[in-house]
C-alpha cells in the first residue's frame, strides 16, 4: 500500500531521528520542513560518450538545471523538473534509455559530492572500497578519461551482480571490480593507491527524502554496532594509500559516532591529516565538523549513563578538535537534498607499525589463478585480431569467450609482484592472486570458436579509431534504414556489403556515430533496444510507438 505524504510528514514529526537531530542542532523542524518530501530525480552526464552534447542539449529542452557546484569533475551534473521516478511518456522513455545505454547516470546528487572531494586525475590507480551500486565508481571512471584504474570492491554477493551491471553500462575500460572484505583488502601496491574512496556503510539517516522507511527504523544504537566496521575500513585504507595520498571518507548518516568519532579515532592511530575541503566545494552549502557532541539514547534523548567505548566519544586533543572543524557535514536542509559527511585525509608518512583498527588476514597461500580470471591475449590471438581489424589495440585480455579492453594501469597490477609488510616477495608477479577479480574493464570483442566473431556495442564507437578494418563508412541514410527496419537485404545496401561475412562496425560519414551490424544474407542490426532507441532519437526518427 501506497504511503502518502501526509503519512510520511506525521511519522517524520514523531520520530526518534527528529528528537536526536535535536540534540545536534538548535533548529531541528527547520531540517525536518527540508527531510520529507522526494528527492527530484538528478543525472550526471557521462563525458566519455561522444554525443554528450547532445544529452545536455535534451535536458536543457526538457527543463532540466545544471548543478552549479558540480565543479572539478570531467561531465556535467543536472536537476530534472520532476520528482524521482516520475517521469512520464516520451520523456520517461529516453531518460531510462539514456541511463541504460551509460549516457547518464541516475544518480542523488549528494552522493556525488565524495568523488569531487577526491580529485582524481588520469592516470591514477584508485581504490573504491565499498563500490557498490557503482555511481560513484563510474564517476571516478569519468575523471579517469580512460587512463589510470579504479579498482571498485563490493564484499556482498547480491550486490556485485549491480555493480558489474553498472559499470559495464557505463562503458568505461579503467573499472576493475573485486569481492573482498574491504579491512581485508591485500596490498597489490608496494608504493600504495594514489587515491582511495570509503563511503562506508552506515545507518543512512541523511537519506529520509530517498528512503523514507528511515523514519520508522533509525536508531542510535545502530550507529554504535557499525562504528568498529566504520573505523576498521578507514584503518585499512589509510594502510593501503600512499605517502601523500588522499583518502575520502563518507557516509549518508548525520550521526557523529559514525562521522567525527570515527575520523577522531583515525587521528589518534596513524599520521594522517585532515584537508580543508573548501577549495574543492567552494559553491557548496556545508557546515564545518562537530567537536562535541552527547550520549544518545534509543528514544533520542541524551543519557550520561550511556557507557560507549573510548572512541565514539568527543575528543579532548586540540589538535584533533581543530581537525575535525575541517570535516564536510551537508544538511538537508542546507543543499534542499540529502544529508551526508565528508572527510579528507591525507596520509603524512609510511605506517612504522600496524595498528589495532585494522585486520590485515589476507590468504596469501600461492595458489595458480584460476581458469575463469581474465589474462592478457596470447600472440596468436593477438595476431587473429590484426588480422581483422588490421591493428590491435594495447591492453586486451581473454577471459571465456569474451576479449575486454583495459588500460596500462590494470597490466602494472597483474604483473606486480605481491609483498608482505617485511619486504619478502610471496607471490610472483603475472597473476591476480590475492585479489578475487570478477571483471575487468570493458566487454570489446566476443568470440566463436576462438575467432574473432564480432565488437560489443557498447565498445563500438570507441575502438574505431584504435583500428584499421573491420568497419565501413556509409552514408547516414543506410543507418536510419536499419534503425528502422532493423534488417534489410544485403543487395539492397550496395556492392560495398557483398565482400563481408559476419560481425561489421557501419559509420556514419556525418556524425561518426557507430553502430554493429551482422552480416549475411541479409544485415541486421546488433544493438539493444535501448541503444536503438536513443540513436532513432537523436536522429530525429520516431520512437512514439515503442513501449519501455
Amino acid at each position: 500500500m501506497a504511503r502518502t505524504q501526509e503519512y510520511w510528514n506525521k511519522l517524520g514529526e514523531n520520530s526518534i531521528l527528529l528528537n536526536a537531530v535535536s540534540k545536534w542542532r538548535n533548529d531541528s523542524e527547520l531540517w525536518l520542513s527540508k527531510s520529507v518530501n522526494r528527492l527530484p530525480e538528478t543525472v550526471r552526464v557521462n563525458y566519455l560518450r561522444k554525443d554528450w552534447g547532445w544529452v545536455e542539449d535534451w535536458l536543457e529542452k526538457i527543463g532540466a538545471e545544471r548543478i552549479e557546484w558540480f565543479r572539478g569533475c570531467k561531465g556535467s551534473a543536472w536537476t530534472l523538473p520532476f520528482d524521482r521516478g516520475k517521469a512520464e511518456g516520451e520523456i520517461k522513455l529516453v531518460l531510462s534509455s539514456l541511463h541504460r545505454t551509460g549516457r547518464i547516470t541516475r544518480q542523488e546528487s549528494v552522493s556525488m559530492i565524495p568523488t569531487i572531494a577526491l580529485d582524481v586525475q588520469p592516470g591514477e590507480i584508485v581504490l573504491d572500497m565499498c563500490a557498490s551500486p557503482g555511481s560513484k565508481t563510474t564517476q571516478i571512471s569519468e575523471n579517469l578519461q580512460n587512463e589510470g584504474l579504479v579498482i571498485a570492491n563490493e564484499i556482498a554477493n547480491n550486490r556485485i551482480n549491480t555493480l558489474v551491471s553498472n559499470v559495464q553500462r557505463h562503458g568505461s575500460r579503467t573499472c576493475m571490480v573485486t569481492q573482498h572484505d574491504g579491512r581485508h583488502i591485500p596490498k597489490i601496491l608496494n608504493t600504495g593507491f594514489d587515491k582511495i574512496l570509503v563511503d562506508a556503510p552506515c545507518t543512512g539517516s541523511g537519506t529520509t527524502r530517498k528512503n523514507p522507511e528511515v523514519w520508522k527504523k533509525w536508531l542510535p544504537s545502530g550507529s554504535r554496532s557499525l562504528h568498529k566496521l566504520q573505523l576498521g575500513l578507514l584503518g585499512k585504507a589509510i594502510d593501503l594509500i600512499k605517502p601523500g595520498g588522499r583518502v575520502v571518507y563518507s557516509t549518508c548518516s548525520l550521526d557523529p559516532v559514525e562521522n567525527e568519532a570515527v575520523v577522531a579515532e583515525i587521528l589518534r592511530c596513524f599520521p594522517v591529516d585532515v584537508v580543508s575541503a573548501v577549495n574543492k566545494l567552494e559553491l557548496l552549502p556545508f557546515d564545518e565538523g562537530f567537536t562535541k557532541w552527547v550520549k544518545i539514547d534509543d528514544y533520542g534523548n541524551v543519557n550520561d549513563s550511556l557507557i560507549l567505548e573510548k572512541s565514539m566519544l568527543p575528543p579532548t586533543e586540540k589538535f584533533i578538535i581543530d581537525s575535525l572543524k575541517k570535516c564536510v557535514r551537508i544538511w538537508n536542509d542546507k543543499i534542499d537534498g540529502g544529508g551526508f559527511f565528508i572527510a579528507i585525509i591525507e596520509k603524512k608518512t609510511k605506517m612504522k607499525n600496524s595498528n589495532s583498527v585494522i585486520n590485515s588476514s589476507v590468504d596469501y597461500n600461492v595458489k595458480p589463478d584460476l581458469d575463469s580470471l581474465p589474462v592478457p591475449i596470447n600472440s596468436e590471438l593477438k595476431d587473429k585480431m590484426v588480422a581483422h581489424f588490421g591493428k590491435c589495440p594495447d591492453n586486451l585480455w581473454i577471459r571465456g569467450k569474451k576479449i575486454s579492453w583495459s588500460t596500462d594501469e590494470a597490466k602494472i597490477i597483474w604483473e606486480n609482484e605481491k609483498t608482505r609488510k617485511s619486504g619478502k616477495i610471496i607471490i610472483p608477479g603475472k597473476r591476480w592472486r590475492p585479489l578475487k577479480i570478477i571483471n575487468l574493464g570493458l566487454d570489446t570483442v566476443k568470440l566463436r570458436k576462438n575467432e574473432i566473431d564480432r565488437v560489443v556495442g557498447r565498445a563500438s564507437q570507441q575502438i574505431v579509431p584504435e583500428i584499421k578494418s573491420g568497419y565501413i563508412i556509409t552514408k547516414g541514410e543506410i543507418i536510419d534504414r536499419l534503425l528502422i527496419d532493423e534488417q534489410l537485404l544485403t543487395e539492397d545496401l550496395g556492392n560495398n556489403f557483398k565482400e563481408y561475412k559476419g560481425g561489421l562496425l557501419l559509420v556514419d560519414e556525418r556524425n561518426m556515430t557507430c553502430i554493429p551490424i551482422w552480416v549475411g544474407k541479409r544485415v541486421s542490426l546488433m544493438i539493444n533496444d535501448d541503444e536503438k532507441r536513443i540513436l532513432k532519437f537523436m536522429r530525429g526518427l520516431s520512437i512514439i510507438d515503442e513501449e519501455e
